[in-house]
């Protein structure tokens, strides 16, 4: 009988603490409830649409600014604390100016969740430079979409 009780205890606490994807329900709730999308690598958020860069610029935008804060915030809340953030460019420029470029802009945005209470050593910035375009860069509205910042949680 007393194995049978602890062997039952045993599923019952498996079964509500078991993650999805190393994501606890709460956490892929609230990574859903911010816009972040789930992708190989974990879970996404975009800010090409959100947070745009000027030209040859790595300034964040008030606007944006807040959005990457209450983001911070709300990771915090959920117990993710370590996050990657990527800055990109759009095709102008040199590769070594463009990876230069994109990693003040992953900066920007790391400035912003240490802000909101992050640690900075939880925090990983890559310049990828011109790699990955999300949008045409011989438009000058897709080049726009290209200066973009992404931060990632990783599940892996």
């Amino acid at each position: 009988m007393g194995l049978m009780c602890l062997v039952g205890f045993a599923a019952l606490a498996g079964c509500q603490t078991t993650p999805v994807h190393g994501l606890t329900a709460e956490q892929v709730a609230a990574l859903k409830s911010e816009g972040f999308t789930q992708t190989e690598d974990g879970w996404e958020f975009g800010l090409s649409d959100k947070v745009l860069f000027d030209t040859d610029e790595f300034v964040i935008h008030d606007a944006a600014r807040q959005t990457v804060a209450r983001i911070g915030r709300t990771l915090l809340k959920v117990g993710l604390n370590r996050v990657s953030v990527y800055g990109y460019t759009d095709s102008v420029g040199s590769d070594t100016y463009n990876e230069q470029l994109s990693a003040r802009r992953a900066d920007a945005v790391a400035d912003v969740l240490v802000e909101a209470g992050m640690q900075r050593a939880a925090i990983q910035t890559i310049g990828a430079g011109k790699r990955n375009p999300v949008a045409d860069n011989s438009t000058a509205t897709g080049r726009a979409q290209n200066r973009r910042v992404a931060i990632v949680i990783s599940t892996r």
